[in-house]
């Protein structure tokens, strides 16, 4: 299902309030956003949670309002902002020089205020407390950064980047390299991997549909959805009832890599071949059958 996050709530929140209203028995987001984040967040249930992974592995795209002239303790409008600094005036030429420098790949270090953890506690609760640990940084790969409109301090970003990227710590690095400190003022994700804001559907619109008795299954994306633009491998019954008790069928004519595998044109799993041309299962779903043979 394709949620659109509300801005105040938290990805898990959201996540376990659908799940309920679908009583569904597992259930998963694909990547978290912030609170004060909206936007994209695909989620998972039954079966399809095995795919979630895949999607938190893909890129991202988001729209970000960067605000100059200030820096933030949580590189964001939710913290203390710093003295206010002039920005500079730059005409379009120079802005573009300056978003060329944060194109491509890059070593980032992700912020104070995150999930990630240091001996078992999220470095958000030791940055309330005060404490600032040193971070490792990360490689992330920013593929495309437009600026879409600015009006005085206020410039509005297009950014589509890797898995791991986070776009406050981009923010806050753009505007030290702008010499006047920048935090972002609004985020709104509106992509992920295949996935993007076109079909959206809203928890508001979810509650109402559960309080007329509705069935939510008409929110419900196909499973193979998550799977768009990768390789597809058709196999036998044969070699689908072998692939899906843990053998090694083949060989296929398909070349080494990963695909999604359907047998009668129903998906059945992610499967790898490899280079003797074998299949090795990866993630296989589970049918509403057994499938048996002669």
């Amino acid at each position: 299902m394709l949620l659109d996050k509300p801005l105040g709530m938290s990805s898990n929140a959201l996540l376990q309030k659908v799940k309920w209203l679908l009583q569904a028995e597992k259930a998963g987001h694909t990547g978290s956003l912030d609170p004060l984040a909206s936007g994209v967040l695909p989620l998972c249930f039954g079966e399809a949670t095995k795919f979630a992974q895949y999607l938190l592995d893909s890129d991202k795209t988001y729209v970000v309002e960067m605000v100059l002239g200030r820096r933030s303790t949580t590189l964001d409008a939710e913290g203390e902002l710093s003295a206010p600094q002039a920005w500079p005036h730059l005409n379009d030429t120079e802005v573009e020089a300056v978003l060329q420098r944060f194109r491509g790949a890059q070593a980032q270090i992700p912020p104070m205020y995150s999930a990630l953890k240091r001996d078992g506690v999220p470095l958000y609760r030791l940055a309330r407390r005060g404490e600032e640990v040193e971070r490792a940084a990360r490689q992330v790969h920013i593929h495309a950064l437009v600026l879409r409109a600015r009006h005085e301090e206020r410039w509005v970003l297009e950014v589509c980047c890797s898995k791991g990227t986070y776009i406050r710590s981009l923010v806050d690095d753009i505007g030290q390299e702008l010499g006047c400190g920048a935090y972002v003022g609004a985020l709104r994700r509106t992509g992920v991997g295949p996935y993007e804001e076109a079909g959206i559907c809203s928890l508001p619109t979810l509650l109402a549909a559960h309080e007329r008795g509705e069935s939510l299954r008409g929110y419900l994306l196909p499973v193979d959805s998550a799977l768009q633009g990768w390789p597809r491998l058709a196999i036998c019954d044969e070699f689908a009832y072998n692939l899906q008790r843990g053998q090694r069928p083949g060989p296929v004519a398909a070349a080494a890599g990963l695909y999604a595998v359907y047998r009668a044109q129903t998906l059945i799993g992610i499967a790898r071949v490899d280079a003797a041309g074998y299949l090795r299962a990866e993630r296989m779903l589970r049918t509403d059958r057994e499938m048996t043979l002669p």
